[in-house]
């Protein structure tokens, strides 16, 4: 079992994208996803950046993967999907079933993320049959469901769990960001660089609720499973997934299969282990 760093789910500027994946190439990671996953408006990094990345992550010695939107509004993204999926050079994420359905038409490999409603085994089978390599285990599933898929037999695809970061729960069509702002979708000035992790929403008790990123919503709290790494090696995880938030997650993603951490990182955050355990996922339980 392995550590692996999701996509950047947030808008940064340029140059501190830069300067993060620079650190990263400098790391002990050894798999690193890539690409913009939430909106096709955040326009700091283009194409042929990503694959520049990549490419010098690739030089540093990690495995790559090219990440693919979530939720594709427009013919426009589809056609920017489909020069991911074409890059001859890196396997993709695929995030959305368009993504799919365009891996499988040219017979390429993809691996499924988080956001692809794998819900059983007969789902899993089919996509690997169409090209899946890998799946990142949707967040509101539980370690029973995984248990019971990896129990029933030896599944030809290897697994990944999202197992540190804030939540991906939703998309919409809508702005959450841009709304709050009083500013259209359209003429979102790109708002979202102003929020580097997010905006926080709070019940009218002031309780932690929600985090607001673009078009995403995101639990307000972490999740994280890193106590949980030992039982996850056991049933068969391949990949623990820590999704980026700050610099601080490179150095977590390194510790986190080092001896003397035995799988446990200190964290002073609130978690929202719950729907691991097959409970309200805001809860925080070990």
């Amino acid at each position: 079992m392995k550590a692996s760093l999701g996509p950047l789910l947030y808008c940064w500027p340029k140059e501190k994208v830069m300067e993060f994946y620079k650190s990263v190439a400098d790391s002990s990671i050894p798999l690193v996803y890539l690409g913009e996953t939430i909106c096709s408006r955040r326009r700091e990094l283009k194409f042929s950046d990503y694959m520049e990345i990549a490419n010098m992550l690739r030089e540093s010695g990690k495995e790559v993967v090219i990440s693919t939107l979530a939720l594709l509004e427009a013919p426009s993204e589809y056609s920017e999907l489909k020069k991911q999926v074409a890059n001859g050079e890196f396997i993709i994420e695929a995030n959305d079933m368009g993504a799919v359905q365009a891996a499988k038409e040219k017979g390429l490999p993809f691996i499924c993320g988080p956001t692809v409603n794998n819900y059983n085994l007969a789902s899993l089978k089919k996509l690997h049959a169409w090209g899946m390599q890998r799946f990142v285990m949707p967040v509101e599933l539980s370690k029973n469901w995984l248990n019971t898929v990896l129990s029933v037999e030896k599944p030809g695809f290897e697994v990944e769990v999202f197992g540190h970061g804030y939540l991906p729960l939703a998309l919409s069509a809508r702005c959450f960001t841009a709304r709050h702002q009083g500013l259209a979708k359209d003429k979102c000035q790109t708002i979202c660089l102003s929020n580097p992790k997010g905006l926080l929403a709070q019940t009218q008790e002031s309780q932690p609720l929600l985090r607001l990123n673009g078009i995403q919503t995101q639990s307000a709290a972490c999740i994280d499973l890193s106590p949980e790494i030992g039982e996850m090696a056991k049933m068969g995880v391949d990949y623990f997934r820590v999704s980026p938030s700050g610099m601080q997650c490179i150095s977590l993603a390194e510790q986190l299969f080092e001896a003397d951490v035995s799988g446990r990182v200190a964290n002073t955050e609130d978690r929202c282990n719950g729907y691991w355990y097959q409970e309200a996922g805001f809860n925080n339980l070990s």
